[in-house]
């Protein structure tokens, strides 16, 4: 059903709404180029940041040169995106709702919403980090921490999960309602703290010329990092009154009327993080450490395109959202097909450069010849897989700004779940250790097929 009306229940003084107004143009009335890149520009460069301060730690502890600490890392990364999942069942959720009150005029549901999504993400937050400390030697052994790792894993873990839990999980929240908004350059700012502070501590707390914690020191490192990152999007909120996102414990009060929406809308988007948690990880514990650890190393080069698609689609969200929401199809059509043409231009570079330099790019975290022959195998194979991510993440995200919970839904299991575990099965018996390397290219493949059926039915009835 489509959303024409534009009803008007602010809340807020006037200049608050002007302010917002100002904002809201973007979406509604600027060329649709201008619109998308000026709210996906600073959504990828954050995310950017995020990748490099991902790759320092690698790098850091790669300078070790030891094999166990990269693996460690590589094994205490999967509870690591758990958290991811935590942040976009509210984060994406919320910030898809808050959109929708924009696009309807609805300024008091989107300062509802917001108070909704922060409360219950600082309360999950605390339930996932008392989780994790107690039942941190199960799931790391799980993720695929044997004897010899573990003692690391668990160092770095404790720093991540429990102390730095709360912070991590706020700050990506908080980052997705801002952009809700409009205010992606605020966004931006905040991730962008946090990835210079994680870079710069990072050889102080890893080398042994400094504090010599190695892995322990990256997760320190990570933990600091994340919470200044959230007092500096609290300390911006609760500083500015021009804005319609509400950190109040009064807006709670009619939570059972926007729960709903949130969930639906954020649970695909967290499902895709929390259901395989990274099950390719214990397959590939079954062999050497160095193949461990060159995993690791191939997952945070591989999650330079990854993380470009993310960023976009993060960036199309809030526009797509208010777009589908004020009834401007045309509109919400056009801002889709040139987001996804950008990140389809930009993940087929990545599998050039990744194909002919895989050596030298897994050289740069480890000098280990073993680890590096491992590394340029794995990334030669999961590369391929980024051309069908860079549509299939987008198309989630388009279906999510509709609301759509069971298409976006179908697409999240396929990808992560239903499909990556019998064919991890499967391959990694047809084709021992590299086998597992094949799984998301063929995973991505085919959710990628199920989405434009999905998306052209949606066309079809009018929908879109």
């Amino acid at each position: 059903m489509e959303h024409t009306s534009h009803s008007s229940t602010p809340v807020k003084g006037e200049a608050a709404l002007s302010s917002t107004e100002k904002r809201i143009y973007i979406f509604e009335k600027a060329p649709v180029r201008r619109a998308v890149l000026q709210q996906m520009l600073p959504t990828v460069a954050g995310q950017m940041v995020a990748l490099l301060y991902n790759l320092a730690d690698t790098f850091f502890v790669g300078l070790l040169n030891a094999p166990i600490q990269t693996a460690a890392v590589t094994v205490a990364y999967p509870p690591f995106l758990m958290m991811t999942a935590v942040s976009n069942l509210f984060g994406i959720g919320g910030a898809s709702a808050v959109s929708h009150a924009l696009g309807r005029r609805d300024m008091d549901g989107a300062q509802r919403i917001s108070a909704i999504a922060f409360w219950l993400s600082l309360a999950s937050a605390a339930v996932f980090s008392l989780l994790c400390g107690s039942f941190l030697h199960p799931l790391l052994s799980l993720c695929g921490a044997d004897a010899e790792v573990y003692p690391v894993a668990a160092a770095y873990a404790r720093w991540t999960l429990l102390w730095g839990g709360a912070g991590t999980i706020l700050n990506l929240l908080l980052s997705n309602l801002l952009r809700a908004e409009g205010r992606a350059a605020l966004a931006f700012a905040g991730v962008t703290l946090g990835g210079v502070l994680n870079i710069v501590l990072d050889p102080f707390f890893i080398l042994p010329q400094y504090m010599n914690m190695g892995a322990a020191g990256a997760g320190l490192a990570t933990a600091i990092s994340n919470t200044a990152g959230t007092l500096f999007f609290l300390l911006c909120l609760l500083r500015r009154s021009s804005t319609v996102l509400s950190l109040r414990p009064c807006h709670l009060k009619r939570t059972g009327v926007y729960i709903r929406e949130i969930l639906s809308i954020g649970f695909p988007s967290a499902l895709q993080y929390a259901v395989s948690l990274e099950v390719l990880s214990l397959f590939v514990s079954k062999y050497a450490v160095e193949a461990v650890a060159a995993y690791g190393i191939v997952k945070k080069l591989d999650n330079l395109p990854l993380y470009f698609s993310l960023g976009t689609s993060a960036g199309l969200l809030p526009f797509l959202s208010y777009n589908y929401a004020s009834g401007d199809r045309e509109r919400q059509r056009q801002g889709f097909v040139f987001g996804v043409s950008i990140t389809v231009g930009f993940s087929l570079a990545c599998v050039i450069v990744f194909e002919l330099f895989a050596p030298q790019l897994a050289r740069l975290f480890i000098q280990d010849d073993v680890t590096v022959a491992y590394a340029a195998a794995f990334l030669r194979r999961m590369v391929l897989c980024m051309p069908f991510v860079a549509i299939c993440h987008p198309m989630i995200t388009q279906f999510q700004a509709m609301g759509r919970t069971r298409e976006s839904l179908i697409c999240s299991i396929l990808r992560k779940g239903s499909l990556d575990i019998p064919l991890l099965l499967l391959l990694d018996r047809l084709y021992p250790l590299y086998g597992c390397a094949l799984v998301q290219p063929v995973v991505d493949l085919i959710s990628l097929i199920v989405a434009l059926v999905l998306y052209r039915r949606l066309r079809r009835t009018s929908v879109v």
